[in-house]
């Protein structure tokens, strides 16, 4: 039934083309066949396919020899009309294989389209099933580690007297590895929670942002020398809270690791990037990182230093990435071993 009606396309559109050619003749517009039995074979193969469209250029050739060359109403052609007609002809076939290749590429395209749609949606519900487990096991994680805690600070207080040295330091280990099972837990539940969270997106000045920023991580560095440098930073379209946050985390960490110098250097600002976006920078002359390891350091629980020089869960920097991912940009770093590094955000214009 579907090949019938295929075919009955390539018939119809021939038809349709000889009336309107007759009418166009009729008002005396001259040549206007020619286009008209292009267009129906045209039509043919896009809606039907290659099969109807052979049949579509074999009717219009007949149809042209037969109405529009001399000598008309008959399959003879003149001579001076044989190079009109072969033209016609290699037009007809070329239009029709030009229409067919660009009918199966859109099929390949609209097939390959489907796809991918479809495995967005599975990679989307398996995204959310692994936040869903990563939320509800950490969830689940922090009373039995907060009974852990409790009691190893119990034992700390109550036990010290009757404790050798080395069981007072195994007591203090385990309360300690118990405190960072606990940061990890909640830095976790906040990796987790950014991806579950509904963003509510205001035009944020960043420079205000960053004064906040400021004032929390400077109450926690005192007594430390840090030469503070921020420049102008623009405006963004996004969830303040989140950036708050990203920001926060990438201050911080240049905080964190500039701890080993007797001056610290941080600078904050912005810089050009791409017509449409932002970017701004966290600038340190901290102990910086091996560019060949850069691929690792927005990764969850990845860390290039060691746990005992510097605190920290690796979680800070792939939580600075989903944010930015969600807010349409992007992150970077750059930097190099003993020599500082620098962080930066790019996301879309406001």
């Amino acid at each position: 039934m579907i090949k019938v009606r295929a075919y009955g396309l390539a018939v119809v559109a021939v038809a349709a083309a000889l009336g309107l050619a007759f009418v166009a003749e009729l008002l005396a517009i001259s040549h206007l066949e020619f286009p008209l039995f292009l267009t129906a074979i045209s039509v043919t193969v896009w809606y039907a396919g290659a099969g109807p469209g052979v049949l579509a250029i074999a009717l219009s050739s007949f149809g042209f020899n037969y109405f529009f060359t001399e000598p008309r109403y008959s399959f003879y052609i003149a001579a001076d009309d044989r190079a009109y007609f072969v033209v016609f002809v290699l037009f007809a076939a070329l239009i029709g294989w030009f229409a067919a290749k660009r009918r199966r590429i859109e099929q390949q395209l609209a097939k390959t389209n489907a796809e991918l749609q479809k495995r967005t949606i599975e990679l989307e519900a398996s995204n959310k099933e692994l936040e869903a487990f990563a939320y509800s096991t950490s969830h689940d994680l922090r009373a039995p580690l907060r009974h852990v805690a409790g009691y190893a600070e119990l034992l700390q207080k109550h036990a010290a007297a009757v404790l050798d040295e080395k069981s007072r330091r195994y007591v203090a280990m385990l309360l300690e590895s118990a405190k960072r099972m606990g940061t990890l837990i909640d830095d976790l539940l906040a990796f987790s929670r950014i991806g579950r969270t509904e963003t509510h997106n205001t035009l944020v000045s960043l420079e205000q942002v960053v004064r906040e920023v400021l004032s929390e991580v400077e109450r926690e560095t005192d007594g430390r020398d840090i030469a503070w440098k921020v420049g102008a930073l623009p405006s963004l379209h996004g969830d303040r809270a989140m950036l708050r946050i990203a920001l926060h985390n990438l201050i911080a960490n240049a905080v964190k690791f500039t701890r080993t110098r007797p001056q610290a250097e941080i600078e904050i600002g912005s810089t050009n990037g791409k017509p449409d976006e932002v970017v701004v920078f966290v600038k340190d002359n901290g102990v910086g990182f091996d560019m060949k390891y850069v691929g690792k350091l927005f990764g969850v629980f990845q860390r290039l230093h060691r746990p005992e020089s510097f605190e920290g869960t690796g979680i800070g920097l792939a939580t600075v990435q989903r944010i930015v991912a969600r807010h349409g940009g992007r992150v970077w770093a750059e930097g190099s071993i003993d020599g500082g590094a620098t962080f930066y955000i790019a996301a879309p214009k406001p």
